[in-house]
């Protein structure tokens, strides 16, 4: 009896000379290759391929295309939304190895690296050089990724998200053919601006091997205040303000007091339990002292109930750890539950009916629901701590990221800011976008004809 062949094994056996032991099928291998920071089952795939360039990315994708294998690319796996997730299988293509760094043109300030370059080390390389890469989130992630789920971070009120700083893109289309998109001219107006079509597409028109990337000069100087509010409509009320008055913002960060509880108990600190922002000034040693002045006579008017001022880089560094520790102290008020990390985005003026609303919601539940975020652009985040085999929990956590999510689209704003859709929030994309939602499947079957790319990721077909 003739025994066929699956298309995986075609694919596998026609990849396995070219990657040798670059190539696992082994089940820990596959099993790491999953989103292990998500709330979401993981769904591991059925291969993982190591990929060390643009030319074996056109490999892989051109063989899968011909087969009908799927591909999910693969960078750091930091993702909340599962968009690294193989629901259904085929092969994860792992482009951490492509991390160089391949050109810094300092005078104009951009650079160009490998999809695999992880944004920290970027920084490093670029320390001599008196510039930085300004997209500050708090994952190790790689800048493919990055500009796969169009990142940002707590830099994004003064340098913008990935979809500003991303100049142009190499791309490997799904049946290999290999595209530049953009260039390192500050502006075109040369055709459709393929490059931000692939900025924020998660894997599911092609995979980003190369980017050109804005770079920003290090300030001069810089000033860090953390004050604390008796309400939270005190503090965004004081956002707002503050970015009425032009000052040189750099960072804006909001803790609610149950996030303040988390932090004390996790760092053993006696901080103020109580709505609590962190605001840094950057820019000329001059205007950070002149705002510095001013910011401090906004935050008193808006109802501040403590301030602590640090103006050198030891001080300022100790009041930053306190906020970038909030996700660890936010899981560890429930040992060994992740919780559902979940975000939306607000036009800044939004942002205290958001957060009063979804608070009303919490209160109706068991839950804890610790809320920090980047509120100098309408981005927040909560932490709904459930115990994923506790089916009452599950369901008042996936009620209060519904309820959340519908509050953040009434008000203007976005299902998500920063996480991306994957598969945690595809379910909300025909609420946001409506008829538009029907052009993406459009462009989605004209590039990817045998949806072999990141399949069932952002929408179904």
């Amino acid at each position: 009896m003739t025994q066929h062949t699956s298309p995986l094994d075609t694919v596998l056996s026609a990849l396995s000379p070219i990657f040798g032991d670059r190539l696992s099928t082994e089940r820990a291998i596959r099993d790491q290759h999953t989103a292990v920071e998500s709330w979401l089952t993981p769904a591991a795939p059925d291969a993982v391929v190591m990929a060390r360039s643009t030319d074996e990315v056109a490999a892989v994708l051109k063989l899968c295309h011909a087969h009908g294998v799927p591909v999910v690319p693969f960078g750091a796996g930091s993702s909340m939304e599962g968009q690294v997730n193989a629901p259904h299988g085929g092969i994860c293509l792992d482009l951490s190895p492509m991390d160089k760094v391949l050109s810094v043109n300092a005078e104009d300030m951009d650079c160009t690296v490998q999809c695999g370059v992880i944004r920290q080390r970027l920084n490093e390389d670029l320390r001599a050089s008196g510039l930085f890469f300004p997209v500050d989130l708090g994952a190790h992630a790689t800048l493919g990724g990055m500009a796969a789920t169009r990142a940002s971070g707590t830099t994004t009120v003064r340098y913008g998200s990935m979809r500003e700083l991303v100049l142009g893109l190499t791309v490997v289309l799904p049946d290999g053919r290999v595209i530049k998109t953009g260039g390192r001219a500050r502006k075109s107006s040369a055709g459709y601006d393929l490059t931000h079509l692939f900025v924020g597409a998660e894997g599911t028109l092609g995979v980003i091997t190369e980017l050109t990337l804005r770079l920003a000069g290090i300030p001069e100087a810089s000033s860090t205040l953390m004050c604390s509010f008796d309400d939270i409509g005190a503090a965004t009320a004081a956002v707002v303000t503050a970015l009425q008055f032009g000052l040189c913002l750099n960072r804006i960060e909001l803790a609610d007091a149950v996030q303040m509880a988390a932090i004390n108990a996790y760092g053993k600190s006696d901080l103020p339990e109580a709505p609590t922002l962190w605001i840094e000034l950057a820019g000329s040693g001059s205007t950070v002292a002149h705002d510095s002045e001013v910011l401090r006579d906004l935050i008193r008017d808006a109802g501040a109930t403590g301030m602590e001022h640090a103006s050198d880089p030891e001080a300022a560094s100790a009041l930053w750890r306190i906020r970038h520790s909030a996700l660890y102290a936010s899981r560890a008020l429930r040992p060994g539950i992740k919780g559902l990390s979940t975000d939306v985005c607000v036009p800044v003026s939004a942002l205290p009916a958001c957060i009063e609303g979804i608070g009303k919601v919490v209160e109706t539940t068991s839950l804890k629901a610790p809320l920090i975020g980047h509120v100098g652009d309408g981005n927040f985040h909560m932490v709904l701590l459930f115990d994923p085999e506790n089916p009452e929990e599950t369901a008042e956590g996936r009620r209060v990221n519904a309820a959340l999510i519908e509050l953040a689209l009434s008000l203007g704003g976005t299902s998500t800011g920063e996480h991306g859709v994957g598969l945690g929030k595809k379910a909300y994309m025909e609420a946001e976008h409506g008829t538009a939602l029907d052009l993406m499947r459009q462009l989605k079957r004209c590039i990817d004809p045998a949806n072999i790319m990141n399949p069932g990721k952002i929408f179904d077909l």
